[in-house]
């Protein structure tokens, strides 16, 4: 079975991602970051072939910070695509636009804690 998280040909994307974050995302990153919200996140983790910018893997959330980008043509299909692979995955994707982020992130934080409290808490692997 391939691998699904964090495939070694995405290392060297991902860790650029991670230097290069945007505003709106290293603010929202300040605030998930060590467990502040009860649940470890990741960001720019490695699902399938896509990079998401924020997962709670205990939970299986993935929270999406969507910038300019994702508001020109064609990039809705391109998002929807993504959205039902993730889902596939057994995921669960909150999008939240730059905006949203730097002019409400308590908001955005009321959000998540209360999808976080809503999802089952996944088992820890066994080694």
């Amino acid at each position: 079975m391939p691998r699904l998280f964090n495939r070694i040909s995405g290392k060297h994307r991902r860790q650029a991602l991670r230097s290069k974050m945007p505003a709106p995302e290293r603010l929202l990153w300040q605030r998930l970051r060590a467990g502040q919200l009860g649940d470890k996140f990741r960001r720019q983790h490695g699902i399938g072939e896509y990079i998401v910018d924020f997962y709670c893997p205990g939970k299986r959330l993935v929270v999406e910070v969507d910038g300019d980008s994702h508001y020109q043509p064609g990039a809705g299909n391109y998002d929807a695509g993504r959205t039902a692979f993730l889902e596939a995955c057994g995921c669960r994707v909150k999008r939240y636009t730059n905006q949203d982020v730097m002019q409400n992130i308590d908001g955005v934080l009321d959000d998540i804690r209360r999808t976080l409290a809503a999802l089952p808490t996944r088992p820890a692997k066994i080694r």
